[in-house]
């Protein structure tokens, strides 16, 4: 699926006053060591989160677990804290970018003369509801928790959420996570009545899953005890024998978030009910700088549980509660429904008119967007291409050495060290966020030495090991897409590819009145694929040669790095699309409401009619695996990677 690390799009427009204000409100923001980027972008791989292929379905940071909560606290403060730096600093620094016509996106299908607009000025501008697999569009509209037959030990009262005090929280919290050498927390029943230690007991065991409790006398008091009744088993599984046979194991809930991604979002909500992360799951990551809704299931939490993290989360929200068998599986997804607000366009009515129309009717090139490739001077793709060479140490150094452009100054620092000593324990003193590749890396080759460049590696998480390698695939296959659209245009020939079920065949000569160019697919190069019979055939087989690559023989030693290969369609039509040019005057205001405005009441803003802007709202709907950047590029014709909407920006709107 789609999604989009990236700050706003936009041609230069005169600076009013609230944008200096903005601006200077956001350098104010900043921390006293000025950061080496200005977005969240700055990651050269965490930022490519569209759905992942078959072989990429697992969750990323499920797999990262921090030795200690002080050190994942630390590197979470330092995230946040980097992520909006000097505009024009950042501007400057992006000049080493990618650029769309490096990752082979260079050709159009639509017919119309570009205009400009600005691509979430507001991160609310870009709003994201997941569709699931029966076809319904996921909403967050209902905030009730279903009530059971049974009663249940494990859904606690409101009073259970402030019975126990900070520090008694503090204490049960570190017994079950095992950090102190307490067999047991002991917490005095002040006013000691049944219903009070009753009420004690369902907080401690269902805010501190793994925990058992019993009541003991102590110098003629009543004391509530807490232990763990199986050690780490305790903690793993959450507790079973309280949950009712009558209810399905899992709670699946309506997900609504704000400007942050799906995994940070779980990250979250584990740390809040201290659980492990791995017990939820998802049908597909959603985009950062924007609004999502999507389904989320969590295994044996209570919808009580979870409708209280309402009242102490910012920028969540859960609901439409309800209890099922089974867990959600990545890709299972139908695709995603988009609300977007492209601000301060310049299109004329019949420009807009005539790329809305061939978007509805054409469709755009269904190319890898560039979150995909990275946003550094080293793009992702160069790293897949040295695994699938097997040269390891390239990836070391692709990685590790210094690089110009945007980058975080801890990164920056840590790459000298590397540059300076190849020092792994040297550099990894300077990076105090451990949990990002290159911090990753060095710990591997700490553990397993510089002689082993391949187990020190395999450290890092695979799907992030992955996402190199399908980066490398991306690349081809965008290269290739647009040979093809030069060489043949918009119309099926001879020697195509076409999927028969899940099968491709070629399409003959004196069938090919029979498909259109919507029919056409392209594979990603791998070991089981085969080619078209045209030129863009040949033309795979020459870029693979190039690249010291064997389009023949793309397994690799290592299993995990043998490339399987895929088809692609070489034309997206989104569905359900709509449009509508307003007028506005402040860009700060939002241009519609949101799921969370329409259950809280809020009304729309009154819009004037004669605005000093124009906004062009679009809504579409897109299959899984295809970015809705690539969509916009179509309309507005403008290039989408962050070196040039950076060079253009001037508002840099929270």
């Amino acid at each position: 699926m789609e999604t989009v690390e990236m700050n706003s799009v936009s041609l230069k427009r005169p600076r009013s006053e609230d944008d200096v204000a903005n601006a200077d409100e956001i350098k104010r923001q900043k921390i006293s060591e000025k950061p080496k980027t200005g977005n969240d972008s700055g990651q050269s791989i965490e930022t490519v989160t569209e759905q992942p292929d078959k072989s990429l379905l697992e969750d990323t940071k499920n797999e990262i677990i921090p030795n200690e909560e002080s050190e994942e606290q630390e590197d979470e403060e330092l995230e946040d804290s980097d992520e909006d730096g000097d505009p024009e600093s950042f501007a400057d620094m992006m000049k080493h970018g990618l650029t769309e016509s490096d990752v082979g996106i260079t050709k159009f299908v639509s017919s119309h003369k570009g205009f400009s607009g600005i691509l979430k000025e507001r991160y609310s501008d870009f709003v994201v509801h997941e569709i699931g697999k029966d076809g319904r569009v996921s909403h967050l509209d209902d905030f009730s928790v279903p009530v059971d037959d049974e009663v249940n030990f494990e859904d606690p009262s409101e009073e259970t959420f402030t019975v126990l005090s900070d520090e008694d929280k503090q204490r049960l919290e570190e017994l079950q996570l095992l950090k102190n050498k307490e067999t047991s927390v002991a917490i005095e029943v002040v006013e000691d009545t049944k219903e009070k230690r009753t009420v004690i007991h369902q907080a401690v065991k269902s805010l501190f899953p793994g925990l058992e409790t019993k009541t003991e006398d102590r110098d003629g008091k009543k004391y509530i005890i807490a232990y763990h009744a199986a050690g780490k088993k305790a903690l793993a599984n959450p507790r079973k024998h309280s949950w009712p046979k009558s209810r399905g194991s899992y709670c699946h809930f309506v997900l609504y978030k704000e400007n942050k991604d799906t995994m940070d979002a779980i990250n979250v909500l584990s740390k809040f009910l201290r659980v492990k992360p791995n017990i939820f799951s998802y049908m597909g990551t959603k985009d950062k700088r924007a609004i999502t809704v999507q389904e989320i299931a969590v295994l044996r939490i209570t919808a009580q549980r979870l409708a209280h993290l309402n009242k102490c989360l910012m920028n969540f929200k859960l609901g439409n509660f309800s209890y099922k068998n089974h867990p959600l599986k990545l890709g299972e997804l139908q695709g995603n429904h988009f609300t977007v607000v492209l601000r301060n366009i310049t299109g004329t009515d019949d420009q807009i008119e005539q790329a809305m129309h061939s978007l509805r009717e054409i469709g755009f090139i269904n190319y890898y967007g560039m979150q995909r490739f990275g946003t550094t001077a080293v793009p992702t793709y160069q790293i897949g291409r040295a695994i699938l060479q097997n040269n390891w140490n390239e990836v070391m150094d692709l990685i590790l050495k210094p690089r110009p452009g945007a980058e975080k100054g801890y990164l920056v620092k840590c790459r000298e060290e590397w540059a300076k000593t190849k020092d792994p324990a040297a550099a990894l003193k300077k990076l105090p966020v451990k949990r990002c590749v290159e911090g990753q890396l060095l710990r591997g080759l700490l553990k397993y030495g510089m002689k082993n460049i391949i187990s020190a590696f395999g450290i890092i998480p695979r799907n992030n090991r992955l996402m190199y390698i399908h980066s490398y695939q991306s690349y081809v296959w965008n290269n290739m897409v647009s040979k093809r659209i030069e060489e043949y245009g918009l119309r099926a020939v001879p020697g195509d590819l076409t999927l028969k079920g899940a099968t491709a065949v070629h399409i003959e000569e004196g069938d090919v009145d029979n498909y259109t160019i919507h029919d056409v697919v392209m594979p990603l190069p791998g070991f089981d694929v085969i080619y078209p019979k045209h030129k863009i055939g040949e033309a795979y087989k020459k870029m693979l040669v190039a690249d010291n690559l064997d389009i023949n023989n793309m397994r690799h030693k290592i299993r995990d790095y043998s490339l399987s290969g895929a088809y692609r369609k070489i034309i997206i039509r989104p569905q359900n699309v709509n449009w509508e040019v307003v007028a506005y005057d402040d860009p700060r205001i939002p241009l519609f409401t949101t799921d969370l405005d329409k259950l809280e009441g809020k009304p729309l803003p009154v819009l004037p009619t004669d605005g000093k802007f124009r906004a062009l709202k679009m809504e579409f709907s897109l299959p899984p695996s295809t970015y809705a950047t690539m969509a916009i590029r179509e309309v507005l014709k403008m290039d989408t990677s962050i070196k040039n909407q950076t060079q253009l920006n001037t508002t840099w709107l929270r």
